[in-house]
């Protein structure tokens, strides 16, 4: 007996899980509301306090205030947060709590439709987000070139990846104390990626294990957008991202289809 092959990565039909998602946001506005507000105390908090007390740093013979520095890294930051939420708490509840994908499967959906429908919705608000955040950057002066436009779709491919990734982690999280685990990961993540300060500061062997990070490679890809510093590495940055993403698509896919086809 033959069976048909369904698509690697889902197909056009996938834009209807978007569309259930953005609907049923609808009455919970306010919560996608807050999240263009969180740039803004971020840039401020950094402008009003750090900036003044670390003053400027001088890095490969250019001089910049600490919050120009930062603030290219907390945009990636903002870009994985943001994806690993809609990517790993969501898909979670509607997973394995209200069983919202057994029902999707009862329509013309596919497993696969699923997965990419997800991936899309956080893509969604990522373009959102990632747009009120460079344009509080450049309003408070902490970017210093027009070229900081580039980070727009640079933070959508640093969420492509993390959401990619994080629906792929999704589907191995047995319980909610689980979610312990993936903050074990997030917060050295956060605190050891660039962010603050440059890896040069870090011993030469703890260096190269931190630029393997995808966190590093979006906040250094982002951070020389942000300059309107161009090398060819840029372009291994944004690759290395776009590997992870298809890879993290493909594990999610096949993940999801083996949880929920009987």
């Amino acid at each position: 007996m033959l069976t048909r092959a369904l698509p690697l990565f889902g197909s056009r039909r996938s834009v209807r899980v978007l569309e259930r998602n953005a609907l049923v946001y609808r009455s919970q506005w306010l919560m996608l509301l807050s999240g263009f507000f969180e740039p803004l105390f971020y840039l401020l908090s950094l402008s009003i306090g750090l900036n003044k007390l670390v003053g400027p740093l001088h890095i490969d013979g250019h001089a910049f205030s600490y919050a120009t520095f930062v603030a290219p890294g907390m945009l990636a930051t903002s870009a994985m947060n943001g994806a690993m939420i809609d990517s790993i708490f969501n898909p979670f509840f509607r997973l394995k709590i209200s069983r919202t994908y057994d029902a999707l499967l009862a329509t013309p959906l596919e497993v696969t439709d699923i997965a990419l429908g997800e991936v899309l919705w956080a893509l969604v608000r990522a373009t959102l987000y990632a747009a009120s955040f460079i344009i509080c950057m450049a309003l408070l002066g902490d970017a210093r070139s027009p070229w900081v436009i580039l980070c727009w779709p640079g933070a959508i491919l640093t969420s492509f990846a993390f959401s990619c990734f994080g629906l792929a982690v999704c589907t191995y999280i047995r319980s909610w104390q689980d979610f312990d685990l993936v903050a074990l990961v997030q917060m050295p993540l956060f605190l050891f990626s660039g962010t603050f300060f440059p890896i040069t500061l870090y011993p030469r062997w703890l260096g190269a294990i931190i630029s393997f990070s995808p966190l590093y490679q979006s906040a250094a890809l982002l951070r020389g957008f942000s300059l309107g510093q161009f090398d060819w590495i840029m372009i291994m940055r944004a690759s290395y991202l776009l590997v992870i993403a298809l890879v993290g698509l493909y594990v999610a896919s096949r993940r999801f289809q083996k949880i929920l086809t009987p």
